[in-house]
């Protein structure tokens, strides 16, 4: 079975950014808890996912338009693109 082609905005990752720290860098401002970490690739900033109640990596894509995270776990070796609901591991 062949793979499926991946998005222009998987295609433009070169370099994988990764988590500076190991926290939400919004939920540490407002006492906020996480369950996941997930880091922008367009800018960096590691922000908590959608199963954490703030939600603040899909609330930064809306505002900035940033369309691909990779995960910030420790193990997990994947991207995300929002704009094209694409999935690639690295």
């Amino acid at each position: 079975m062949s793979q499926p082609e991946l998005c222009k905005h998987l295609q433009s990752i070169e370099e994988i950014k990764t988590a500076e720290k190991y926290e939400c860098a919004e939920c540490v401002k407002h006492g906020g808890r996480w369950l996941h970490l997930r880091t922008c690739q367009t800018c960096g900033i590691t922000l908590c996912c959608d199963d954490s109640p703030s939600q603040h990596m899909s609330h930064h894509q809306h505002e900035t338009g940033h369309p691909v995270i990779s995960s910030a776990e420790p193990g997990e070796r994947w991207l995300w693109c929002y704009k094209d609901d694409a999935f690639a591991e690295y």
